[in-house]
């Protein structure tokens, strides 16, 4: 079984920065695509950025040019740093990685940005 743990949100002000960490654990043969989603609250939940084994890596329009999404592949982590926060991009930012063709999530991590 694959956990995922994520960490680093917390309550920021307009304009600051937060890094977020995901580290996967348990059984694994090959990590494939790594990333993070956000669910504001009553909205669907997005994706924010995602980046595969390799290193391409895609953004959400919303968040191009602020945040960057990187990965250690020998810790089997991802990180989110978020620059310039604004008050929309308060949610709940959830990990995902897709493991040895299944896809995990984890619990998800509250970052609030107040104006």
């Amino acid at each position: 079984q694959v956990q995922l743990v994520e960490s680093g949100g917390g309550l920021v002000q307009a304009g600051g920065s937060l890094r977020l960490s995901c580290g996967a654990s348990g059984i694994m043969v090959s990590i494939r695509t790594m990333g993070w989603y956000r669910q504001a609250p009553g909205k669907q939940r997005d994706l924010v950025a995602r980046i595969s084994s390799g290193g391409s890596t895609n953004y959400a329009d919303s968040v191009k040019g602020r945040f960057t999404i990187s990965r250690d592949n020998a810790k089997n982590t991802v990180y989110l740093q978020m620059n310039t926060l604004k008050p929309e991009d308060t949610a709940v930012y959830y990990c995902f990685a897709f493991v040895d063709g299944m896809s995990y999530w984890g619990k998800g991590t509250l970052v609030t940005v107040s104006s």
